[in-house]
């Protein structure tokens, strides 16, 4: 799938997509596969993923950041993947719950390690979604600034296993909240985020401060007392596959 390059290339983006968890509420399916390389319509998530964020101009590279269990599935995988742009395989080190990064921290250590100095997006490896983002990607060329792409998800309970959002206006957020237990809204973050360069490099002052490195929510948490975000709502069909019931829906229901 190629990459569209007119009306609005500039600056350069680099995609970084987030695979180095353990997934063990899908186990025993993720036990020796990781929850990226699972088929949904014939191919893997990630390789879904990827394919949607190299619709995008301006992207030139993809890093895919792992872990040391799942590093082998991965390389074997990657060997016989095609893209229309460079994709990179970094392995985090880490092999347990134990001594993992958290998504912040394998974000950074993708970042250093891919000598990224440009725009980047950041996707949980978990997402499957078929629409397109580019008009969260204008919003994001609109504002430089921090665009998270959301969903209403239209029930209170599904909304506490995700990062909720209060919105101050039509697209500024006013408060996200990760795993909320009492959620203010149905507004949830899709796991996609875009970051201007500058914005990118708070992450490293974040978690110099001894923030929390799990799940980007906490980072956006942290950085609207300090910045504006933003969002786009999407309403078409997306996947969260963290369970096995999602993960049936997903292959009975996604399109690609």
């Amino acid at each position: 799938m190629g990459s569209i390059t007119q009306a609005w290339e500039g600056d350069k983006i680099k995609a970084i997509i987030t695979c180095a968890g353990f997934a063990t509420r899908l186990w025993p399916l993720t036990k020796e596969v990781p929850k990226p390389l699972l088929e949904v319509k014939g191919k893997p998530i990630v390789e879904h993923i990827i394919n949607k964020v190299l619709e995008l101009p301006d992207v030139d590279e993809v890093l895919v950041v792992t872990n040391e269990k799942f590093y082998g599935p991965f390389s074997s995988w990657l060997k016989d993947a095609k893209f229309s742009a460079p994709v990179k395989l970094l392995n985090d080190g880490s092999s347990s719950n134990d001594d993992r990064l958290g998504q912040i921290g394998d974000v950074l250590f993708g970042m250093k390690e891919g000598k990224v100095d440009d725009d980047i997006i950041v996707v949980a490896g978990d997402n499957l979604f078929n629409f397109s983002l580019m008009d969260a990607y204008k919003k994001f060329k609109d504002t430089k600034s921090v665009v998270n792409p959301l969903y209403d998800i239209r029930s209170l309970s599904a909304a506490k296993q995700l990062g909720t959002v209060v919105l101050a206006d039509d697209t500024s957020f006013l408060e996200f909240f990760e795993k909320a237990e009492m959620p203010k809204s149905t507004l949830v973050s899709l796991g996609i985020y875009f970051f201007a360069r500058e914005k990118a490099k708070l992450i490293n002052q974040y978690l110099d401060s001894g923030e929390n490195p799990d799940k980007m929510g906490y980072f956006l948490t942290w950085l609207i007392g300090k910045d504006r975000v933003f969002g786009h709502t999407y309403y078409e069909k997306w996947f969260d596959i963290g369970w096995i019931k999602s993960l049936e829906e997903a292959r009975r229901d996604f399109e690609p």
